[in-house]
């Protein structure tokens, strides 16, 4: 007698509003980001006089993520998404308050710190899309999580076509050059907390919980004690360190060699269409062939983006910048899908996200700050080759972040996860 097949879970009625409120929300927070990006170096060396310092801004907002990761991951598994994500948008709002009133007082004491609370921006960002995967159910927990990071390529794209607008409003107030850009900095985050605030109910955390007994005391995550969730871990963050160590040199590479500038910028238009513009085609892989396989194509990706920048001339940087993103984006996605799925209890996996979002954060201003020297040491190609340990990492990981069940029985980890 044939068995009845079985059938999918449905999905979960509030899903679909939970996606659509979290893409709106994204989309803002990339478009703030943009827009503080786009000028952050050159606010940085207005203020402080010191072109030198102009990275400043881009580090100190990766770092301010990154630090803000943990305490919104905790604040989310207390009270939920609606209240830490809100959280995070209201604190990228002071950020860029702070960054507006220190441009316009020529403070970099103000500024530098602005760009750090600013951070909560890219926090949000990245919490988003494990939000989105609260209601999932496992046969679309990737193409969920990817749709949410794919509406950050539309803050991407608006967001520094609005710095002259901006800078125009701003002057038009009275304000210095440059400072306009973070009023609407502002604005964005504004509207992104009401959205998130008003709109994100039920909040998908909470409700993913529902009939699950309460515990008096939230449990603590020890990562050594759950080997493929920290596998999953350094996967994603290895995947981030490769793509930013390579393009953060790339545009000083190309203008060592001579290229105009409006070749380093469809250079780097490529590299973030790479990044974000096919993220949902990752998704729908992470869902049908598993994570990860789609993990190992990125690192495989991430190795031919490596080849292209050594093999190529300068000319087609674009290809291999474009390839780097590609590569990116399948690593992340699937990467972070098995995070979001990661064998620890329930009430851990904000805690654990958390956690991912921190190292990958570490991992990126890391690499970062490596590769000037490297560059300088090696040359371009020598920043490369450097990169290729760091992809085996994101293999090998990827591996053991879905070996069986079984083979973790010593630690107690036994829940499935995304092969």
């Amino acid at each position: 007698m044939t068995a009845a097949p079985v059938e999918p879970p449905a999905a979960h009625p509030a899903q679909r509003r939970t996606l659509t409120v979290l893409s709106i929300a994204q989309a803002l927070g990339g478009l703030s980001n943009g827009v503080a990006l786009g000028v952050g170096s050159l606010l940085v060396a207005q203020v402080t006089g010191r072109e030198e310092l102009a990275g400043l801004a881009a580090t100190l907002l990766t770092l301010g993520g990154a630090a803000l990761a943990v305490p919104l991951a905790k604040l989310a598994q207390r009270r939920g998404r609606r209240v830490s994500l809100t959280t995070g948008a209201l604190l990228a709002l002071a950020g860029a308050v702070t960054l507006a009133v220190g441009g316009a007082l020529d403070a970099p004491w103000i500024v530098l710190p602005g760009f750090f609370v600013l951070g909560g921006a890219m926090a949000v960002n990245l919490q988003s899309r494990f939000a989105a995967t609260d209601l999932s159910t496992p046969e679309r927990r990737g193409r969920d999580l990817a749709l949410v990071v794919w509406m950050t390529t539309i803050g991407v794209i608006v967001g520094p076509n609005l710095i002259g607008p901006g800078d125009a409003l701003g002057v038009s107030l009275g304000l210095p050059s440059l400072v306009g850009a973070y009023v609407i900095s502002a604005a964005a985050m504004a509207v992104t907390a009401a959205v998130l605030w008003t709109s994100l109910r039920p909040d998908p955390l909470l409700e993913s919980r529902m009939g699950v007994p309460v515990e008096a005391e939230a449990p603590r995550l020890r990562l050594a004690a759950h080997p493929r969730a920290l596998a999953a871990v350094v996967a994603v963050a290895a995947a981030h360190a490769t793509m930013v160590g390579v393009m953060a040199l790339t545009p000083v590479h190309l203008d060592h060699a001579g290229q105009a500038l409006g070749v380093i910028g469809f250079t780097m238009s490529a590299h973030t269409a790479g990044m974000y513009a096919l993220s949902p085609v990752s998704g729908w892989l992470t869902d049908r062939v598993g994570a990860r396989a789609t993990v190992l194509a990125g690192a495989g990706i991430l190795l031919l983006a490596v080849l292209a920048n050594l093999l190529l001339p300068v000319a087609l940087a674009p290809v291999g910048l474009a390839l780097l993103g590609l590569g990116w984006s399948a690593s992340t996605v699937a990467g972070s899908t098995l995070v979001a799925a990661a064998a620890v209890e329930p009430r851990l996996r904000p805690a654990l996200q958390g956690r991912s979002d921190l190292v990958m954060g570490l991992s990126g201003a890391a690499a970062g700050a490596a590769a000037g020297p490297l560059l300088g040491l090696a040359g371009y190609g020598g920043l490369n080759l450097a990169m290729l340990p760091v992809i085996a990492t994101v293999a090998v990981a990827a591996v053991l972040a879905t070996r069986s069940a079984r083979a973790d029985s010593v630690t107690g980890a036994t829940a499935p996860t995304t092969d």
